[in-house]
């Protein structure tokens, strides 16, 4: 396999991941504290980089098992954000997945850099980290658009 060098920055690239649920009848959303900075102790979706050699969707697997223990969730590709300034690490380009589990078919447990792992209504959101509050406000808006 040839190497290609260019005269261009090169952008990280992460994967954050919606899970959803319904439970007593309302919609929430999984959330992660974030163990370290940028923003340690706030709210954030479950995600993280992807490696040299992993897949998109791979990466959201492992990142998500890796932050809440959760397994076997099925994921769809939603949206890419990639403003500029969305991470103060540098330039990131992250992909989004979707995933809806059962109201209690599953229990989570916050490891890796996620220091807790906690379900919240989706009208009672905490203050987030980074463009999340972005990316759940499309989410929620696209959203409208179907059936209960």
């Amino acid at each position: 396999m040839k190497t290609y060098t260019y005269n261009y920055p090169k952008p990280s690239v992460t994967t954050d991941c919606i899970i959803t649920r319904l439970y007593n009848n309302k919609k929430e959303i999984l959330l992660i504290k974030r163990k370290f900075d940028p923003f340690m102790g706030k709210w954030a979706l479950p995600g993280g980089f992807v490696e040299i050699e992993e897949d998109l969707l791979d990466g959201a697997l492992r990142e998500l098992e890796e932050e809440t223990g959760l397994t076997g969730i099925a994921l769809q590709q939603f949206k890419t954000y990639g403003s500029p300034g969305r991470d103060p690490r540098g330039r990131t380009i992250s992909v989004v997945y979707t995933g809806f589990v059962k109201e209690n078919s599953v229990r989570i447990q916050a490891s890796d850099d996620a220091s807790k792992a906690n379900w919240f209504q989706v009208d009672d959101l905490p203050a987030l980290a980074f463009d999340h509050d972005k990316i759940l406000n499309d989410f929620f808006a696209q959203l409208k658009h179907y059936p209960d």
